[in-house]
């Protein structure tokens, strides 16, 4: 029997990794890495070519992409689409056809949504928009920046990604948002907006170093115009007067509480045709030959001719449309975005104008546009417009982490009536619905602006009342700075909510919220806590409520609730700083922060099926620390394992800097971290994630198992 074969049939000299993303999950088709006489073997558990493999080194896979219509077999008709295979095939296609095309996409689009259950709106919105882009510019040469990411799924399939899009947001599968290692169509990776015109300026000022003559093309979104940094780019843009162009596509978004009442741009043939005349060549050079003619006047002259034209082309524009002109950005619009012929005009002009500066075209589109004729494909009820949902749940899970906090916050809004609510990211939580009909006067939503979010909560908390300041963990990233010196370095009393914590399914490492416990856990006067479970975390939201001396902040996970028919009840204040113990046993401690608790839990009944006897902690405060809890565990165990769904750096760390200060390492205590490995971790389904990560019941047993000497019996729980 060879080294490897030998290997195979669970030999015990096989020392596994300690690490606990070595053991796959059950239901993963993956494998398993071990050391053995100095040499490293992966096992494939689940191939899916013939039976269990095992060789020295990496175990290949060999797959084949399965036709579209293999997979779709009641697919709609695509004619037009058919023939295209990259943007160069649209250079050829008369109107006629192109207005076909954009049917044919959505057509592609609306069956895309019924099949993988992924909001494809921001998309149908911009169909005739990209087609234009496309047969206008030639990318990859030129380069084509998107803000959002959602609107970018008509341009993956004019890029030659269309085969795969029935993987969207799928483990192994295609990106829901740009990104530079799927295609060269992709010059920038979108994610959280705002980003577009600041790497593209980048790329046109590389482009003029280095003398080359390609097209920069960025394409923001209404949301994206709530965000500091697109203002700061636009500003930095005019003042450089490097040639790009930048598409403001308005679908007519708005934060105003009722749409209906906000100011519209209206769309007809006189703004057309003004739009046209504004992108001419003709009156292009006209205005620079005016300018240069009132320059040679006088300075008098030219301000004043300055002032004219500013009125002017405010009277004709849309309102706003002068903030641009300020800023440096020759603004051409309104132009109707389902009009492909006018904005395949206005593109072309705009493309062949040299040395013009930077140029904004205002494209207004409609998100609600629809394919006509367009016959029924039964679209699921599963499927939800909200864009926090990134998978379906279950049809037994009928509350999510979300509305349960709503719920509470709700309740404890109507004894305190100084409990106000500032919201900031990509959309409002629809579950915060519940608390704006309660109370529409105590809640402002302010989109894309999370650094004023931050220090606007802290001007409320400076006037009397107490701001719960919620934002997405990956979003409140953006507002750091303000985290740091308007609030913690003030001891200002904001109550900091971090929904979307941790790895979040389809959305990827976009907005997976993997670090806001080492970024917040290193404030000095910042509380820090995760709850376990929804009662913990009613229990927490009134806690925040007590504190006014300092800052605190709480998270928690996407996805449903534990105790899916438990009643909601008021919450409890929490001592501060203060854990407890769940499941107490003799052999190992299991300490577990916020919803890692749970798995924690899990790997308990796994272990006591093998005759372990397990303790379960529940941490609750990562700052401060329940040292006395700690010391419990240290003493009474052996072994110490802490688990959180965060970043190295975190709760972990924390612990493992008291135990080694506090003298536990120099005993006997055995400690070991499990935390989110030190990159990234794709799209794929919750389950699929956490496996990757090492951190389901499976994988924290393992690791215990690991650490007690039993190695056979880690991998047997885990083939």
């Amino acid at each position: 029997m060879t080294t490897a074969s030998a290997h195979c049939s669970l030999g015990v000299n096989a020392q596994f990794h300690e690490n606990s993303r070595n053991f796959p999950s059950k239901s993963e088709s993956s494998s398993v890495n071990f050391h053995s006489n100095g040499e490293f073997f992966k096992i494939s558990l689940k191939p899916s070519l013939g039976s269990s493999i095992c060789s020295k080194g990496c175990v290949g896979r060999v797959c084949s992409l399965p036709e579209i219509g293999d997979l779709f077999p009641e697919k709609p008709p695509t004619p037009i689409l058919d023939t295209v295979e990259s943007p160069m095939h649209l250079k050829n296609l008369s109107h006629k056809e192109m207005k076909q095309l954009a049917d044919d996409i959505r057509s592609e689009l609306l069956f895309i949504m019924n099949k993988t259950q992924k909001s494809v709106k921001g998309s149908m919105s911009v169909v005739e928009l990209t087609i234009a882009i496309h047969r206008v510019f030639s990318a990859p040469m030129d380069k084509i920046l998107w803000d959002v990411g959602e609107q970018t799924y008509a341009h993956k399939i004019l890029t030659g990604r269309r085969s795969l899009m029935h993987t969207l947001r799928q483990k192994d599968g295609m990106s829901g948002y740009t990104s530079r290692s799927e295609s060269e169509f992709d010059p920038f990776g979108s994610g959280h907006g705002c980003n577009s015109i600041s790497a593209g300026l980048g790329m046109a000022i590389a482009r003029d170093i280095k003398g080359k003559r390609d097209r920069v093309v960025a394409v923001i979104s209404n949301e994206s115009t709530m965000a500091g940094q697109l203002y700061e780019a636009m500003s930095n843009a005019g003042y450089l007067d490097s040639d790009m162009v930048v598409i403001l596509n308005d679908s007519r978004q708005s934060l105003h509480p009722k749409l209906e009442e906000s100011p519209k741009t209206p769309i007809n043939a006189l703004s057309s045709t003004l739009s046209k005349l504004q992108s001419s060549k003709l009156f292009r050079k006209w205005r620079e030959v005016a300018k240069g003619l009132t320059k040679r006047i006088g300075k008098g002259m030219y301000e004043w001719a300055a002032k004219v034209d500013e009125y002017a082309r405010g009277m004709i524009g849309p309102l706003g449309s002068t903030l641009f002109e300020e800023l440096g950005l020759y603004y051409i619009g309104p132009v109707d975005g389902h009009n492909i012929e006018d904005l395949i005009c206005v593109l072309n002009q705009v493309a062949s104008l040299d040395s013009t500066g930077p140029v904004l075209v205002h494209v207004i589109t409609k998100e609600d546009k629809v394919v006509p004729n367009e016959k029924p494909i039964g679209i699921s009820n599963k499927y939800k417009e909200d864009p926090y949902e990134m998978d379906p749940q279950p049809s037994n899970c009928t509350q999510t982490y979300s509305d349960r906090f709503a719920e509470a916050l709700t309740m404890e809004a109507q004894i305190d009536k100084d409990i106000i609510v500032v919201h900031a990211g990509m959309g409002m939580e629809p579950s915060l619905k519940l608390f704006q009909q309660k109370f529409p006067d105590r809640l402002f939503d302010v989109g894309m602006a999370e650094q004023h979010a931050v220090t606007f909560s802290a001007g409320l908390s400076c006037g009397g009342l107490k701001p719960f300041c919620i934002i997405p963990s990956t979003f409140l990233q953006r507002a750091y700075d303000q985290v740091v010196h308007d609030v913690d370095r003030q001891k200002i009393p904001v109550r900091f909510v971090i929904p979307s914590a941790g790895l979040v399914g389809s959305d990827g490492p976009t907005n997976c919220g993997a670090f806001d416990i080492t970024f917040m856990s290193c404030l000095p006067n910042m509380i820090v806590m995760a709850p376990s479970d929804e009662i913990e975390l009613a229990n927490m939201v009134a806690t925040a409520s007590c504190i006014d001396d300092r800052p605190v902040c709480f998270r928690y996970p996407r996805g449903a609730i534990v105790k899916s028919n438990s009643s909601l009840c008021h919450g409890v204040p929490i001592e501060i700083g203060k854990g407890r113990i769940l499941v107490e046993g003799k052999d190992i401690a299991l300490l577990g922060y916020g919803a890692m608790v749970q798995n924690c839990l899990r790997a308990h009944s796994l272990l006591s099926e093998l005759g372990i006897e397990v303790t379960v902690a529940d941490a609750r405060f990562c700052k401060p620390l329940d040292i006395q809890l700690v010391r419990q565990l240290c003493q009474n165990h052996s072994f110490l394992i802490t688990v959180e769904e965060g970043s190295i750096g975190g709760f972990g760390s924390h612990v493992a800097q008291f135990i080694t200060l506090d003298g536990k390492l120099d005993g006997s205590i055995k400690w070991r971290p499990i935390v989110l490995p030190d990159n990234y971790i794709e799209h794929a389904s919750p389950m699929e994630q956490l496996a990757l990560a090492g951190l389901t019941g499976h994988h924290i047993a393992a690791t215990a198992l690991s650490l007690l000497g039993r190695t056979r019996e880690a991998l047997l729980l885990m083939c």
